[in-house]
């Protein structure tokens, strides 16, 4: 089990496990990609977690400075946010799209085929339908947002650094 420190219990994670849980997150997604374990786009994300909620393992929300103003979008987080507890999905939000777009496009600068971006605003990583995947990773990511929510941090900021 993990001992938690004091500025742990009050809600600062010291910035090297930050970096480690954003590692987490980066592996949990350049896994997840090539089993077609990805849905993204918010309406996408949504169409998922109607369809199959019980299928979806982890939630990411990403935004940029520009995308706090957005009242639409924040208006989809509100109820993708309520959805994803009443279903006990694990949410994590990320400051840096940009960074999401590199992971998630492979460097494609986050387009689509039809050269139109992607929307990262929701990101869902769903379980394969063999049950035999175990990502070390994936379980880290979930610790952290497990004990997030012990300490009244529902959604959790994550910040993807720069390569």
């Amino acid at each position: 089990m993990y001992n938690m420190t004091f500025e742990e219990l009050s809600g600062d994670y010291s910035q090297e496990r930050m970096d480690s849980v954003a590692k987490a997150l980066e592996e949990v997604l350049t896994s997840a990609l090539p089993q077609g374990c990805i849905t993204v786009g918010v309406y996408e994300a949504a169409k998922s977690l109607n369809v199959d909620p019980d299928n979806v393992v982890l939630c990411i929300l990403a935004t940029d400075d520009e995308d706090v103003k957005d009242v639409a979008l924040q208006i989809h987080f509100t109820l993708i946010q309520a959805f994803c507890c009443e279903n006990d999905i694990n949410i994590l939000r990320v400051n840096n799209t940009r960074r999401l777009a590199e992971i998630l496009g492979g460097g494609g600068g986050g387009k689509q085929s039809g050269g139109e971006p992607m929307d990262l605003h929701c990101v869902l990583v769903t379980s394969p339908h063999s049950s035999s995947w175990k990502d070390p990773a994936l379980s880290k990511v979930n610790l952290f947002c497990r004990e997030s929510r012990c300490m009244d941090q529902w959604v959790p900021i994550i910040n993807l650094p720069e390569r």
